[in-house]
């Protein structure tokens, strides 16, 4: 049963609440708690004159700002914390204004506890975004009116009160947003689980926990979808509450979707063809598979295979940027893992040149090396983890007896002019980084952005 929103109006006015971050998105967060009578105070690393326009702003608004170095020393006395995803809950701040009584939130927490609408979540290492935009994309085409959010999207918590329980909301959910989460979406896909974000969580055994969130606190007729052929995440489906459904690119799941002789099939009925699927590479049936089976309920099979067969793609994963001299040019700026990475390249019908390296999340990179060694022509490396990365293929090298040509680069503009004069014709370049990209660059976006202004102007 949904809670009804009036109750945490009731509860958060007059409450003396504390936002931590802000960033853009956070500040229709703060709007929205003054509109209903909260006392506001802005949490910042940044000093004021780092951001004075919006420091103005905000003061005019009432809001106590507390800034600087040693912002988190001020949070005490607060009723309320809302908390920035990135931020462990185990932080000594956090855990002195628990301590003191505070209620210790986030933004996406209560949008899932108090929305009266239906909730797709979707989480895992890879696949997120594709698979929730196609689920988006399915319930638009079935006539739903639809919202998404989360990691993609607006922040959702502040338009609550103009949804309804007949519309549909889907949200990427990331394992930082999840890690807090003492309530579940109605239906909770998990697309994968391998290595991922080791540099913020204590280990893999966290990771998967935080993953677990999605469908930890769900009803008995809530609904999980589940990756069969990751090991993973099939010994999840022990611990759902609810319905369980698998997909599989390798076997027919009992309940589910899978894939065979070149057509994907959802319960025993025939959806598309995968030649008809825009969306090159197995990831991609797999993300449909995954879609299919969280929407088996809500949305026709007629609609299921006009988006599988004209959705061409999230911009930044595997994106076609040009062709130059016969060369293709792919944007992936989304593989901040080596799993997505492997992903990406087997998508291709032949060995690429690879652009890869960034931000050093702590992740291995000899599977990388391994596996993708035969998809390689030629590896161009970057950014703070390209000697970790030349290490592990030069391992994979010594074992093989054979190599591929490895080129180092200091710079992004540098990294794409080699590939460029490497390549011939027929060739295909991509950007497919393995690592996040906070080594460079503020986020994936920025980095693909960055990657497609170069290309354009070659």
């Amino acid at each position: 049963m949904k809670r009804d929103f009036k109750e945490f109006k009731d509860f958060i006015k007059g409450k003396k609440t504390a936002v931590v971050g802000l960033g853009v998105s956070n500040r229709p967060l703060i709007d929205f708690l003054i509109g209903m009578g909260a006392g506001v105070s802005g949490f910042d690393k940044k000093e004021e004159n780092e951001f004075p326009d919006v420091a103005a702003e905000l003061k005019g608004k009432g809001v106590t700002l507390m800034l600087g170095d040693n912002y988190m020393e001020k949070l005490k006395g607060y009723d309320v914390v809302f908390k920035t995803p990135g931020m462990r809950i185990d932080c000594d701040a956090l855990k002195k204004a628990a301590a003191e009584g505070a209620y210790i939130t986030s933004e996406m927490e209560e949008f899932v506890r108090y929305c009266p609408a239906k909730i797709f979540g979707v989480t895992g290492s890879d696949g997120k975004t594709t698979t929730t935009s196609l689920i988006y994309s399915m319930l638009i085409e079935d006539g739903y009116k639809t919202w998404i959010g989360g990691n993609i999207g607006t922040p959702l918590f502040t338009r609550i009160e103009e949804m309804k329980s007949s519309d549909k909301v889907v949200l990427e959910l990331s394992s930082f947003q999840l890690m807090t989460m003492d309530v579940s979406t109605d239906v909770a896909v998990v697309t994968n689980l391998s290595p991922n974000h080791l540099d913020m969580h204590k280990g893999m055994e966290e990771y998967v926990r935080s993953k677990e969130n999605i469908f930890r606190y769900q009803n008995a007729g809530d609904l999980l979808v589940l990756n069969k052929d990751n090991e993973i995440t099939n010994g999840m489906a022990s611990k759902a509450v609810g319905r369980v459904l698998m997909f599989s690119t390798k076997e027919k799941p009992e309940n589910g979707a899978w894939y065979e002789n070149g057509s994907l099939y959802l319960n025993s009925e025939k959806v598309c063809d995968k030649k008809d699927i825009i969306l090159k590479g197995m990831h991609n049936v797999e993300n449909f598979l995954a879609a299919f089976c969280a929407l088996f309920e809500d949305v026709k099979i007629e609609s299921m295979k006009k988006v599988a067969e004209t959705f061409s793609g999230v911009e930044h994963r595997c994106e076609f940027v040009r062709e130059i001299d016969g060369v293709k040019y792919y944007n992936d700026s989304i593989a901040s893992s080596p799993s997505r990475t492997l992903a990406g390249l087997t998508a291709f019908e032949k060995p690429v040149i690879l652009i890869a390296g960034g931000y050093d999340k702590n992740l291995p990179f000899e599977p990388l090396a391994e596996q993708g060694m035969d998809y390689i022509k030629t590896l161009i490396l970057i950014g703070a983890t390209k000697d970790k990365i030349k290490e592990a293929f030069e391992k994979e090298f010594e074992k093989r007896g054979a190599t591929i040509p490895v080129i180092m680069s200091d710079t992004f503009e540098e990294a794409v002019k080699k590939a460029k004069e490497t390549a011939s014709e027929g060739d295909i370049i991509t950007l497919s980084p393995a690592c996040a990209s906070f080594d460079m660059f503020v986020n994936f976006e920025k980095r693909g952005n960055a990657f497609k202004e170069i290309v354009n102007k070659l």
